[in-house]
């Protein structure tokens, strides 16, 4: 592979620049800017590669971007990603413009450049190399990129459900990856599901003078005492049944655990806290990490919260929750586990509403793509990569592969500080490029793995 890895250096730059063009493009799905635009962009890089894209409708979402190429090998491999990124608030704790791509310190500093362009852009650039180099790709390729990944993929069910036949793959590799935080690769093999609930409680028609506080319900102490009820301060979630379907680690699983550097040190300075929950540490961190759902309030709205005193009791309040879900659990029966306490608390008049149901989905450790990936990672990094069963956080895997009985592994660009959702995201150029010439070569590798 030395004559692309030669062709993917002198060309750099260009693929530098397309990732700053891909950064320049906001595309929030959340507050619904810039999403045609950054559909349209994807589908133009796409179809330069002659991947003859299309923009497939979700059903009421943005449209996922499809496409497809043909290589010597009858195997295919899947490539998912999103051109949908987080709001760039809060916009006075960023360096620099996040819409700027701004290079410094051997960085891109942009929303979207790690959580997802920075991946996006790698695997069009490593299609492009080997075309340009070896006249065809070794393997078939698909691009299945949506654009509703950071609101939960809401509507990417959909498009499973009416187009089977384009997730069909023999494999896929994930949105998502990198290094760790002490610069090691790492590949997760799965993640975790998701249950984001809205909640909401009325009280009188709009806010008013808080005096009327002794007489008047208040809905934003209404909502906390509802919320006090589902988790106690030993982190254990109070909702009945919630734990049921909980499956303990493998004595393999645990062993792997086992194998994870400790990064502790690293974490905690970057987190900027003294310690982790319940002083936990350790192979038992690690279980609560990968093996533990979660109960978490996201947000939090009701009455004046500007600058300086208003003295209102508040007509409404309103929490944002999610439940990070493990393996065996179904978000859509915690959400009625949830509503079914909540009612059972005398909360009957608490409104919920599920906004993001997602399956929790794990590929086994002996898939014949994560070794691939993991022997292309020792091979190109010159370390062997560490393994996580599954991943802390959430994304539509179980959607584009499970249930599809798709093996997919990660694989990307990024590191333990990218500071992905949050101000000054970034990714290092070196990363970059060598996570392009790391796709070239899964590509190469897996084109040659039997079908089982």
């Amino acid at each position: 592979m030395d004559d692309v890895f030669a062709h993917i250096d002198a060309h750099a730059e260009d693929y530098i620049s397309l990732l700053q063009r891909f950064c320049h493009q906001p595309s929030i799905a959340a507050q619904g800017v810039g999403m045609q635009e950054m559909a349209q962009m994807v589908k133009a890089e796409l179809a330069s590669l002659g991947a003859n894209p299309e923009l497939v409708d979700t059903r009421g979402g943005f449209p996922v971007v499809y496409g497809t190429l043909a290589g010597a090998s009858n195997r295919t491999l899947s490539f998912y990603n999103h051109y949908d990124v987080q709001p760039a608030d809060p916009l006075d704790e960023w360096d620099s413009d996040p819409w700027a791509a701004e290079i410094r310190d051997g960085r891109i500093w942009a929303r979207g450049v790690a959580d997802n362009k920075g991946n996006t852009v790698a695997r069009i650039a490593a299609i492009r190399a080997c075309q340009a180099v070896r006249g065809e790709l070794p393997l078939n390729v698909k691009f299945i990129v949506e654009g509703e990944e950071e609101i939960g993929s809401p509507h990417l069910y959909n498009f499973a459900e009416d187009h089977p036949e384009m997730c069909a793959a023999d494999a896929c590799i994930w949105e998502f990856g990198g290094r760790d935080i002490d610069g090691r690769p790492q590949i997760h093999l799965g993640l975790k599901g998701i249950c984001y609930v809205e909640l909401r409680a009325k009280g009188a028609r709009h806010d008013w003078h808080s005096s009327v506080a002794t007489s008047v319900p208040n809905p934003a102490w209404r909502l906390v005492w509802a919320l006090s009820t589902l988790k106690d301060q030993n982190e254990r979630v109070l909702i009945p049944g919630f734990y049921d379907n909980v499956e303990p680690p493998t004595d393999a699983e645990l062993a792997v655990l086992e194998r994870i550097p400790d990064t502790e040190r690293e974490r905690l300075d970057n987190l900027g806290i003294d310690g982790f929950l319940q002083g936990l540490s350790g192979v038992e961190l690690a279980q609560r990490d990968y093996f533990q759902p979660t109960c978490t309030i996201s947000g939090f709205l009701s009455g004046y919260t500007g600058q300086g005193s208003k003295t209102v009791l508040p007509g409404t309040a309103m929490a944002k929750l999610d439940m990070r879900l493990v393996a065996n659990q179904n978000p859509h029966e915690i959400y009625r586990l949830l509503r079914q306490h909540l009612d059972e608390q005398g909360f009957a008049d608490i409104e919920t509403e599920l906004l993001g149901p997602g399956f929790p989905a794990r590929t086994r450790f002996d898939a014949p793509i994560a070794k691939v990936v993991a022997e292309t990672y020792t091979e190109l990094y010159g370390q062997e990569p560490v393994i996580y069963p599954t991943s802390a956080g959430s994304g539509p895997w179980y959607q584009i592969c499970s249930q599809f009985g798709i093996d997919a592994c990660t694989a990307g660009v990024g590191h333990g500080r990218s500071q992905a959702h949050a101000p000054n995201e970034n990714i290092y150029i070196d990363d970059f490029i060598l996570g392009i010439k790391h796709i070239v070569a899964i590509m190469d590798r897996f084109a040659a793995v039997q079908a089982e």
